[in-house]
């Protein structure tokens, strides 16, 4: 979540964001601990250049809005099943910042499939978790056996598919060929299967060389931070980011590739399906420890399946962006991270570490919608 903030390049939006009144509430609001904070969606009229009409909607009642109620008759599974697809050799953190992550938000069960290698290693983080050691990487493959190996990977993967609620792509996944193949090869099935995918790290590496494994797809989610997101924009938009026109072009990439949700990270993370742009700054925590992606792509990940279920339960009509559980899924996933790491900040301050940050998820998620 670092970077510049984008600004919309509307004249009226930079008045309104220079004036005096608004600097001096942004003031008090940061210095009352930053949750007052609201998101601001911008609807765009057209694509670059677009007049842009600004509205709140507040970060707190989406979470309240997405959240399951803790229901004694609900049984094991129905709060949320997540699968992190990730983790190899050398990154063993990262998918499991992420799939603890989905668990300590609420999620009933969370799986990482993951190569043998890393597999000891994540079991070892905790026993919460349900690890699959079931990814191959190139050298442990003859040539010969690519293409057996490959059909293995994805049928040990597929029978769980139809289970999980959301998948989680990319945390810890590395680049070596072999296993991007395979991978790709996983998110086609989920997205056969209609299962919600967010993409970040590695995930993000294989898609932008590949975009069509998620070009149409209004169930995944692509979490670029400012290096990522420069590579997207180049190779979609064939141009430079452009942060004075920062949310219309935004709008644009997620257009040009058809409708997925993308959250562009950084000081204020910026949101869009392709039909507004939604920011949430809420201020978080000025340590830049390394994992905070991850908790991120697993708090999504909860919150994306929790909207979606609300939705097809409620029916409920909103604005088309806002009813969009993947957009609403990000809103919710991105504040709840900031309280998260300002409650962390809070208290150990340059020794905030992203293990930190994760004890604070159930916190601030009770502060905002109580269990009881």
């Amino acid at each position: 979540m670092s970077g510049s903030i984008a600004s919309s390049g509307c004249p009226e939006y930079c008045m309104w964001a220079s004036s005096a009144v608004v600097r001096r509430q942004l003031f008090l609001i940061r210095s009352l601990g930053g949750y007052c904070c609201r998101i601001h969606s911008h609807r765009m009229r057209g694509i670059q250049g677009a007049n842009v009409e600004a509205s709140e909607t507040d970060t707190e009642s989406i979470i309240r809005r997405v959240t399951p109620a803790l229901d004694p008759i609900r049984y094991k599974g129905q709060a949320g099943k997540i699968a992190v697809i990730g983790g190899c050799r050398e990154y063993t953190g990262a998918p499991y910042f992420a799939a603890i992550s989905a668990l300590k938000l609420g999620a009933d069960l969370s799986h990482v499939f993951c190569t043998k290698d890393a597999a000891t290693v994540i079991k070892s983080y905790s026993p919460e978790l349900i690890v699959h050691p079931v990814l191959e990487e190139s050298y442990s493959v003859r040539d010969d056996e690519r293409d057996s190996v490959s059909a293995k990977v994805l049928s040990e993967v597929g029978k769980w598919m139809e289970r999980f609620d959301c998948i989680v792509v990319g945390p810890g996944l590395g680049r070596d060929q072999f296993l991007m193949g395979c991978v790709s090869d996983i998110m086609r099935h989920a997205r056969q299967s209609s299962i919600p995918i967010v993409i970040d790290g590695d995930g993000l590496f294989l898609v932008t060389n590949n975009l069509d494994l998620v070009r149409g797809n209004p169930l995944a989610v692509l979490t670029p931070n400012v290096n990522e997101y420069k590579r997207l924009v180049e190779k979609a938009l064939d141009c430079e980011v452009n942060d004075e026109d920062g949310t219309n072009q935004l709008q644009l990439l997620a257009k040009r590739i058809d409708g997925v949700t993308i959250l562009r990270k950084g000081k204020s993370d910026f949101i869009s399906d392709g039909e507004a742009v939604t920011s949430v700054s809420t201020f978080g925590s000025p340590r830049r420890c390394g994992g905070q992606g991850d908790i991120l792509s697993g708090s999504v990940a909860v919150f994306s399946s929790w909207a979606r279920r609300h939705l097809l339960s409620t029916k409920e009509a909103t604005g088309k962006s806002l009813s969009n559980p993947m957009v609403l899924g990000c809103v919710a996933g991105s504040a709840l991270l900031r309280r998260a790491a300002a409650l962390a900040f809070q208290n150990k301050k340059r020794a905030t570490l992203t293990t930190d940050i994760i004890e604070y998820l159930g916190k601030s998620l009770e502060d905002i919608c109580p269990a009881e």
